[in-house]
């Protein structure tokens, strides 16, 4: 069958493709090696945030004493977790496939890999041996965790992401290899859930592609709960112990780390292994990425690609989400706005929590633009007090005009209570190019979180109330 998008990969591009492409009226099919939703609702996204949403239960209620409220001593059952997650997981995975088949998306089970011509053959699961075709195709097969070498997985001592998802109890000490995002969301539930962590991190800092001083909070709240940080470090391999009970992870400059498990969160590569047929002129970079422009077209015609799989993605679902968008008007002939990575939203939800959107203070200043910098922390937000969340910061940073006032808003940084729900105000002062003086015009309701934010800008245009 010829359809007028092939889509492979049911992953948050995949679907996003098929959804927005079949409510414009096109005819779509995809194929999909798992189930649809990909990485982000099986494996990553979804059932990591129902972890860490236990975790903040388990903060709520060994913190009920400071709200006058006797509980018992709190017992984690982490078995029970596992179901509840995979209840969430289960729910809306029937929803998505609802979805699809009220908009009449074809779905084929098995592992797709493009032929030349813009043909699509099935070559393993239930539908093996299928072949279709496209008058478009998009390429939208994920990525898979990345490993290091001496850190074999073995599903015991050695975990990534998709393991750890799968533990049935919390291990009792951890070293989680890699600082970014993924490793400290990790670190942050394990370390609340009772286990003993330490993060490896190679660079100098965790959270490195953070503002700094949203990383240094971070760091400050970490150490205060015992999450031991080390950086600057190379994981040479581990050894397991006789009984097999642990292992002892052993750095380059002869540190050794005993633990119960080491879970391996280093990022993510592009699963391109039997995508591509010869003959279909889709290119892929020095790393397996698929190369594509920012309008999402690859060097084959008609052949797009969105999501992990791309070169130059920043790897986060609500960006395949508006990338499938990107490539559903192009096929449709309307005008494409491209994604802007450098402003795109970013959450992580660790505790305190960490999200930012636009330039931080070092970016702005190696493009060498001159800025002007408000701090507002969140010890001095009503909210905050009331909820006994007072950890981090909002920190906005604006262009310096001539006459040394703020001009358009270039990003907006913030770690603290609940900041991954409060970044939409900022995400559209960042993306809008709006002045401090636009924003300070929004009343923001009082007591709440968001008022940080306002106060922050209000502080930018000089006449601050409670920011200096």
């Amino acid at each position: 069958m010829e359809y007028d998008v092939v889509v492979i990969g049911g992953g948050p591009g995949g679907y996003a493709a098929a959804l927005y492409g079949a409510s414009a009226g096109l005819q779509i099919a995809v194929v999909e090696r798992d189930k649809v939703g990909g990485t982000c609702l099986h494996r990553g996204c979804v059932p990591a945030k129902e972890f860490l949403e236990s975790a903040a239960v388990w903060r709520t209620v060994t913190g009920a004493a400071e709200f006058g409220i006797s509980a018992q001593e709190p017992v984690i059952d982490f078995a029970v977790n596992q179901r509840r997650k995979s209840a969430v997981v289960d729910q809306l995975y029937r929803g998505l496939s609802g979805l699809l088949r009220g908009r009449k998306v074809t779905v084929l089970s098995g592992t797709a890999t493009l032929l030349a011509g813009r043909r699509v053959r099935v070559v393993d699961g239930p539908d093996a041996g299928t072949e279709i075709s496209g008058r478009h195709v998009v390429l939208a097969a994920g990525s898979v965790p990345r490993t290091l070498p001496g850190l074999d997985v073995d599903g015991r001592h050695v975990l990534t992401s998709d393991e750890f998802l799968e533990l049935e109890r919390v291990p009792e000490s951890v070293a989680v290899v890699g600082g970014g995002a993924i490793g400290c969301e990790f670190a942050s539930l394990l370390s609340d859930l009772g286990a003993k962590v330490t993060i490896v991190e190679a660079l100098d800092s965790i959270l490195a592609g953070c503002d700094e001083d949203v990383s240094a909070a971070v760091v400050r709240s970490f150490r205060k709960r015992g999450i031991q940080i080390v950086t600057g470090a190379q994981v040479k391999g581990h050894v397991p112990v006789p009984d097999g009970s642990r292992t002892v992870v052993h750095l380059g400059d002869g540190q050794e780390i005993d633990v119960e498990a080491v879970v391996v969160s280093v990022g993510r590569r592009p699963r391109t292994e039997g995508l591509l047929a010869d003959g279909t002129d889709v290119q892929l970079d020095e790393r397996g990425f698929v190369v594509v422009n920012q309008y999402q077209q690859t060097h084959a015609q008609h052949v797009w690609a969105v999501g992990d799989v791309c070169a130059g993605t920043p790897q986060l679902a609500h960006v395949a989400f508006e990338e499938a968008i990107v490539v559903i008007k192009g096929i449709l002939g309307e005008p494409m706005v491209p994604v802007d990575y450098a402003r795109v939203p970013w959450a992580i939800y660790c505790h305190p929590e960490v999200a930012f959107a636009g330039l931080s203070e070092a970016q702005a200043a190696a493009r060498g633009i001159p800025v002007v910098v408000k701090k507002d922390p969140f010890a001095g937000n009503s909210r905050a007090r009331i909820i006994g969340d007072t950890e981090g910061l909002v920190k906005v940073i604006a262009e310096r005009q001539p006459d040394g006032s703020a001009g358009r808003i270039l990003g907006v940084h913030m770690v603290g209570p609940w900041v991954t729900e409060q970044l939409g105000a900022g995400y559209l002062a960042v993306n809008w190019e709006a002045t401090p003086q636009e924003v300070a015009q929004f009343i923001q309701p009082h007591p709440s979180l968001s008022e940080a934010f306002g106060e922050t800008v209000l502080a930018l245009t000089g006449r601050g109330l409670h920011v200096g």
